[in-house]
């Protein structure tokens, strides 16, 4: 229970010293409480997956007021501009006769709402659901409108009718979406039939086959859903990554804020020195009124050493905030595996640590053990890949690090199914898992904290990464089975003697080998 009330108040701290709006708190407060808190022997607090609740949703950008009004209003200006241009092109240069009047009246319609609706909302208004779909209604319709006065199906711009339908895609529910893809089709198959004149040369009567016709709404329909469902998979997929990303630097930010609360004892301690003092001096006083025999000495002598002991261990604590206690500050590797590993120590699977220096193949003793500053992302990128290790593993978890001279590889190796090939390209992508989908159907809803959403082992790998390591899968050889997730430093980098480049690290083979023992 303190753990857990030291993780409220870090969060509550986060949150003050970032200025958290109440939207966003909204959607990344789920994010604070859907990670457990961890056990004490972990030491560092590393927080888990995320878990998969009712609420879980959330975690996406709300679709509600995701559209812009200023962004819809700038489209609709780009296309009246446009459609001006088309009817005077056609109708003063080319010199075809045309309904001009038709055409401009309701050009103007579009004009005027725009009018209307930018003295009506400021330009940063987000336009709820209903409203947006309202206004790409409109554009359908009033799209279907100018083609009908020009030809109809016949018109090369019959294609346009598929951007709002696009729009909507990016930008709104599904279910909108379908609604409008549908409104969009049922417009251009009437414009097959029903549709005035295509401005054309005098006396030149310009009618496409039947069959052609076809074709073209037949392409308007393959367009409209190709481009949907490709604008609708493009945005879901970024929104994925945003919050996946989002929960990741929560994740690292809650870790370090933890790890920095010896600055609230620092405080803590600051505040107590001045009544330890005081309580020091006044029983020094009374310690020299009070005769030799007084029965009251001892007691008085006790006091004030009991406060003098206080005031030492505060003395401890008054250390800045940003330094480190130099017995934690560096941890060599074995240290790190260890604290990374003991919280999932059970009896489902017995975990194995083995570190050494290896060079050229060959143990090397004489090489000196790497030592790196303990970083609590590295910690808890680590303990993720062993707990998963665990969670599948049917005996044995099987951990190894080596190093040389200008490498650092850790090896996890399991004993349980190891990666479906069907999703090995996908491990480590946001919401991909590799629990069978029956398994999380079967599951209770505490279990959900366990199989997350897939974001663990996301988290878990960007972490790694952000330190400067390559994460690699694969699979043991048959007939042994098993997986086996690599992570390899360059040395310099996991001792901490170079500086991590800004760009994401290409996964390498490296000089060490995976090894299954």
């Amino acid at each position: 229970m303190p753990y857990c009330r030291v993780g409220q108040e870090g969060r509550k701290l986060f949150d003050r010293e970032h200025g958290v709006s109440s939207l966003r708190m909204r959607i990344l407060s789920l994010t604070y409480d859907n990670l457990r808190q961890p056990s004490v022997s972990h030491g560092s607090c590393a927080l888990q997956k995320l878990r998969q609740t009712n609420n879980a949703p959330l975690l996406i950008d709300p679709i509600e007021g995701r559209l812009r009004l200023n962004t819809i209003v700038r489209l609709r200006w780009v296309a009246v501009v446009g459609q001006l241009v088309a009817i005077c092109t056609v109708r003063f240069i080319f010199g075809f006769s045309l309904p001009i009047g038709a055409c401009l009246t309701v050009i103007a319609l579009s004009a005027w709402l725009n009018v209307f609706l930018g003295i009506r909302y400021p330009p940063r208004h987000r336009l709820s659901v209903g409203f947006a779909t309202g206004l790409l209604v409109y554009d359908i319709l009033q799209l279907a409108a100018l083609l009908y006065l020009t030809g109809g199906i016949n018109n090369p711009f019959t294609m346009l009718i598929v951007a709002p339908v696009t729009v909507s895609a990016a930008t709104l529910p599904p279910r909108t979406t379908i609604v409008l893809g549908l409104l969009a089709l049922a417009s251009t198959a009437l414009l097959v039939v029903e549709h005035e004149p295509l401005p054309w040369y005098e006396g030149v009567p310009f009618e496409l086959p039947r069959i052609y016709k076809l074709g073209i709404f037949a392409a308007v329909c393959a367009s409209t859903t190709f481009l949907a469902l490709y604008a609708w998979r493009l945005t879901k997929e970024a929104r994925q990554m945003s919050a996946a990303l989002t929960a990741t630097d929560l994740v690292l930010a809650h870790e370090q804020k933890l790890h920095a609360l010896d600055g609230l004892a620092a405080a803590a301690a600051h505040e107590l020195g001045t009544p330890l003092s005081t309580i020091a001096v006044v029983t020094k006083e009374l310690e020299h009124r009070v005769g030799p025999e007084d029965p009251l000495r001892d007691d008085i002598k006790l006091l004030n050493a009991q406060a003098l002991r206080c005031r030492e261990i505060l003395q401890k604590l008054t250390r800045r905030p940003s330094e480190r206690d130099p017995l934690h500050a560096r941890v060599s590797v074995l240290a790190m595996l260890e604290e990374a590993a003991a919280p999932y120590r059970s009896d489902k699977a017995n975990i194995t640590i083995v570190t050494g220096a290896e060079e050229g193949g060959e143990i090397n003793a004489a090489l000196p053990e790497a030592v790196a500053d303990r970083r609590p992302g590295v910690i808890y990128g680590l303990g993720n890949i062993v707990e998963n290790a665990t969670e599948f593993a049917h005996q044995e978890v099987k951990v190894r690090a080596l190093w040389n001279a200008s490498e650092v590889v850790v090896t996890i190796t399991d004993d349980g199914p190891g990666f479906p090939p069907d999703v090995m390209d996908n491990v480590g992508e946001p919401y991909v898992t590799t629990r069978p989908a029956e398994d999380i159907a079967r599951m209770s809803k505490a279990d959900f904290g366990r199989s997350g959403l897939g974001l663990g082992f996301f988290i878990a790998k960007t972490l790694l990464e952000r330190s400067g390591a390559s994460v690699s899968l694969s699979n043991q050889r048959a007939p042994a089975t098993g997986a086996i997730v690599r992570v390899s430093w360059p040395r310099d980098v996991f001792e901490g003697q170079e500086q991590i480049a800004p760009t994401k690290p290409t996964i390498g083979a490296g000089f060490l080998p995976s090894k299954q023992g």
